[in-house]
């Protein structure tokens, strides 16, 4: 692990050597079994399958169960020695273009913009999201979420994404982007099936 690389936050310094990352979320048995959601976990793996980080999902049972995809929680990223490393937070959100007012809004300048598919639900194949730069002109990245099988698919909300940048992409724009894969399965995938469209995101 490089140490003391200048501009980059401490505990990221691995970001700085690879161009891929996936991201698994753990099946939970009981919220398979029941529907009662649970706390959302993932492993965050490098391309050959090392777990290089992993994310915890802290949020309420009441808020879960309640509010659904639209609850707030916060994200907390650890490494490999629970160290957090990113800390996200996604505040209660409408994603509704009635209510334009709640949706869910950057607070601070634009860095990156997301395009998304009009439709989010596909069989048997993956869902891609294009990151491009501030300006929309250049695409630095993409975000697929990938097919995992028809079971899991079809009887829970489990999800494996996949996330490539280039590998000099400033460090912060990796975490960026790992966000936003959060943000993605929040906003579009934790949905009840058959409910999934969505034309953009940010």
């Amino acid at each position: 692990m490089p140490q003391g690389i200048p501009n980059c936050p401490p505990g990221l310094e691995y970001l700085t050597m690879i161009d891929q990352l996936l991201v698994h979320q753990k099946v939970e048995v009981l919220e398979a079994l029941t529907g009662f959601e649970s706390k959302n976990k993932f492993t965050i793996k490098n391309s050959i399958g090392q777990k290089v980080y992993y994310a915890v999902e802290d949020s309420d049972c009441c808020t879960r169960n309640c509010c659904g995809p639209l609850r707030p929680f916060d994200m907390n990223i650890l490494d490999n020695y629970k160290n957090e490393v990113i800390h996200l937070h996604r505040p209660l959100a409408c994603d509704s273009c009635c209510f334009p007012c709640c949706l869910q809004n950057a607070s601070g300048d634009t860095v990156l913009r997301i395009e998304g598919p009009f439709c989010t639900m596909s069989i048997c194949g993956d869902v891609e999201f294009q990151i491009m730069s501030g300006d929309g002109s250049v695409q630095v990245g993409k975000i697929s979420k990938q097919w995992s099988g028809l079971l899991r698919e079809m009887f829970t909300d489990t999800d494996y994404f996949g996330l490539t940048f280039p590998m000099d992409l400033d460090v912060r724009m990796k975490a960026v982007m790992l966000g936003a894969c959060f943000l993605i399965d929040a906003m579009f995938f934790e949905k009840a099936k058959g409910n999934e469209n969505a034309s953009s995101l940010l």
